[in-house]
This record gives structure tokens, C-alpha cells and sequence, in this order.
């Protein structure tokens, strides 16, 4: 039904949210509005208490809240109470809080903001940037992130021209190319980076993104030239891909006398946000 579990933060508090293509509408959390709204310390009990007390709202909970999966502080997923804005605006008006119309704003802009990237995609790069330099990253390394991003696009765009579909396969080729060009799986270079539901490659240097983007450009280019048709094949251009940019990482150790795959992770070169400037990255 749904996209990945996109996190929103409103005043600092995190939100769930979850775009479903088919509709075209966003679904959020009700629990985590509610939270916002009220700042309670256990909003499913508010939410059973606000139910008892608007019977109308009671009635009609099953139409308004639709269970959807999202992925919970444990970092699995579990289906969710969700609603659309017109089901959370509905909530919203049974929920005495000084913070009704500051969310109705918020959840507005939410929805423009998805309406708006859908007539032009470069806002949602946009975005992103404006993310990661709020999480402390320097632009040198979000310039490199945005490259990687779009380039892994193609890649997967590629991979699908080929009859790839499942997400399973996508991962083990993902696999494949990764331990081709670092010598390490994904989840193997998530624990050497000590890393476990953070995103690897929010957590890679430069030198590492820009290796990792060679493997996947040098994949998709090999792809398109040898016009692989199914799972085997396609194995074959990621191992060669892969092969390319670990050449291009043996050169480069060889000529700087150490390794450029680094147990280093984002905590570790950045600073919170409220703090100084983020450092630049290692290269």
C-alpha cells in the first residue's frame, strides 16, 4: 500500500507519516498527532478517553483510521492507526489544545509540499538538502550525497529495465556490488561502522560515497551495454561494476599508504546541530 515511513518533525516532535501512491495521500500517525497535540505521556489512553467522550468521532473511528504500516522507535513495522488530513482535521477538532491550528498549518504544508514535488521532483532534492544540513553535514559531503542518490536511481531503474522487481533481489545486488568494490556486505559494513538501523551511506566519507557511486554508475553503464535479462545476469554487471571502483580503491591506498573504508560514522565527524559548525568530512 504504502512508502517507506517518512519521519516529520513538527516543533520538534516526530510524526509519522506514509505516502500511499494509489491514493495519492499522505496517511499519518494518530498517536504521534495526538502527542503533539496534547503532550501526553501515554496517548493511546487520551485516545480511548477521546473516543468515550465524541460519540460521533467513535462511530465513524473505523472509516476515519486506516491500519498502515510504519516503522516503530525498534526499527520494525507494525500496522499503525493512521488517517488522511481530512480524518486527522476530524481528530483535531475533539482535542481541546492551544496547538490545533499551528498542526492544521503544518499538516497543510505537509500536503502541498508532496503536491508540489510531484509537478517538480528537484523540490524533493531540495528538501533533502535542507535536511541534511540540518542534521550538521557539511555541503561538500551533501553535494557528493545528492550525486550518489541520483545515481543509485538510475541504477535501480536499470536493474528494473531488466526484470528485476523484487525488493529482495534488489538487496542482494546491492550486496553483491557493495562487498565487490569494500570487500564487505552491507550488513557487514554497517557493523564495522557500528552502525545498526542507520542508513549506511548517510554514513560514509566522501572518498566512500564517491567509490560506492562508481560501482553503481559503472553498474548501470555495463548494464545498458551488455542488456542483461534477469536475476543471474544482472548478478554478473553488479560483480563487474563492483570490480571497477575496487580497482580505482586499491589505486588510491596504494598512492595514500592507508585504507579509505573507515569505521568513522556520521556521529563521529559531525556535530549536533544546536552545536558549532559541522566539521568537514575526512577525505
Amino acid at each position: 500500500m504504502a512508502d517507506e515511513t517518512v519521519i516529520q518533525l513538527f516543533e520538534g516532535k516526530k510524526v509519522r507519516i506514509v505516502w500511499n501512491e494509489q491514493e495519492e495521500k499522505y496517511y499519518f500517525s494518530v498517536v504521534d498527532i495526538v502527542e503533539v497535540l496534547t503532550e501526553s505521556t501515554d496517548a493511546k489512553q487520551y485516545i480511548k478517553r477521546m473516543r468515550s467522550r465524541d460519540p460521533e468521532l467513535n462511530s465513524r473511528w473505523g472509516t476515519i483510521c486506516t491500519p498502515t504500516r510504519m516503522k516503530a522507535t525498534d526499527g520494525k513495522y507494525y500496522q499503525t492507526q493512521a488517517a488522511d488530513l481530512e480524518g486527522i482535521f476530524r481528530i483535531i477538532q475533539s482535542i481541546p489544545s492551544k496547538k490545533a491550528e499551528p498542526v492544521k498549518r503544518w499538516l497543510a504544508e505537509v500536503g502541498a509540499q508532496r503536491v508540489d514535488q510531484m509537478i517538480d521532483p528537484e523540490q524533493t532534492f531540495q528538501m533533502a538538502v535542507e535536511d541534511y544540513r540540518r542534521q550538521g553535514y557539511s555541503d561538500r559531503w551533501i553535494a557528493e550525497r545528492m550525486k550518489s542518490i541520483r545515481m543509485r536511481k538510475e541504477l535501480t531503474d536499470e536493474w528494473e529495465r531488466s526484470g528485476i522487481h523484487d525488493s529482495k533481489d534488489f538487496a542482494v545486488l546491492t550486496n553483491i556490488l557493495t562487498q565487490a568494490w569494500s570487500g564487505m556486505t552491507t550488513g557487514e559494513y554497517k557493523r564495522f561502522k557500528g552502525l545498526t538501523k542507520e542508513n549506511l551511506r548517510d554514513n560514509m566519507t566522501n572518498i566512500e560515497l564517491a567509490l560506492n557511486t562508481l560501482a553503481e554508475v559503472a553498474t548501470t553503464e555495463i548494464s545498458k551495454q551488455r542488456n542483461p535479462q534477469g536475476f543471474n545476469e544482472s548478478k554478473q554487471t553488479a560483480q563487474a561494476g563492483g570490480k571497477i571502483a575496487n580497482n580505482a580503491r586499491k589505486d588510491l591506498e596504494k598512492e595514500l599508504g592507508r585504507s579509505v573504508v573507515t569505521p568513522l560514522k556520521a556521529s563521529d565527524y559531525i556535530h549536533p546541530i544546536e552545536e558549532a559548525e559541522a566539521k568537514e568530512l575526512p577525505t
